[in-house]
Parts: C-alpha cells; structure tokens; sequence
C-alpha cells in the first residue's frame, strides 16, 4: 500500500504561483511513477504532469511551460510547481503514484484561481 498526503492549495489571483506537494508513505521502494491529475467542477478528471522513476517527465499541453513537475527523493516528495495561474486552472488537484498492478491517488488538494 502507499499513501499520499498533498498540500499546499490555496486561492491565488490569475498570474499567481503554488507549489504543491505530495508526500508518500508505505510501500514506495516499487513506485514506477507519480504524477498530478486534476479535476474541475462537472468535468472529468484529467492529467497534468507526470515524472517517472528516472526522471523523465510529460506535461498536458495546456500547462506546458507554465508548471514544472519534479521530485525529492530523499523526501519521498514530489512537487508541482504552477506559474502563471489561470481562471481556467482552479480544480481539485490530485497526487497519483502507480506500481506494477496498482494506481494510488491522494485525497486532494483545491486549488482555486481568481481573476
């Protein structure tokens, strides 16, 4: 089992920054990868970014250049960093980790852009 616990949400005015972060807990040693998803009111759930084990990371065309993904593995933590917030942005942001067999999500964290 892995647990992840995000943080770091909050309201923001359009062009603001957040950082999120995702803490794992549990079985990580298997971890293949982790990524954010997120999830805007009425529509489905949706990727944002992904960083696998080694490194290499894939981004939704719709926040290419303005987020940045990356991990601390010594902290077992994986960050999203989100520039130039938009309206468009505001969702529930989810934390997600896979294993072979397995996809782990988070409880959630709102992120919410005013304009």
């Amino acid at each position: 089992q892995v647990q992840l616990v995000e943080s770091g949400g909050g309201l923001v005015q359009a062009g603001g920054s957040l950082r999120l972060s995702c803490a794992a807990s549990g079985s990580i040693f298997s971890i293949n990868a982790m990524g954010w998803y997120r999830q805007a009111p009425g529509k489905q759930r949706e990727l944002v970014a992904t960083i696998t084990s080694g490194g290499s990371t894939n981004y939704a065309d719709s926040v290419k250049g303005r987020f940045t993904i990356s991990r601390d593995n010594a902290k077992n933590t994986v960050y999203l960093q989100t520039n130039s917030l938009k309206p468009e942005d505001t969702a529930v942001y989810y934390c997600a980790a896979s294993q072979v067999g397995h996809f782990y999500w988070g409880q959630g964290t709102q992120v919410t852009v005013s304009s």
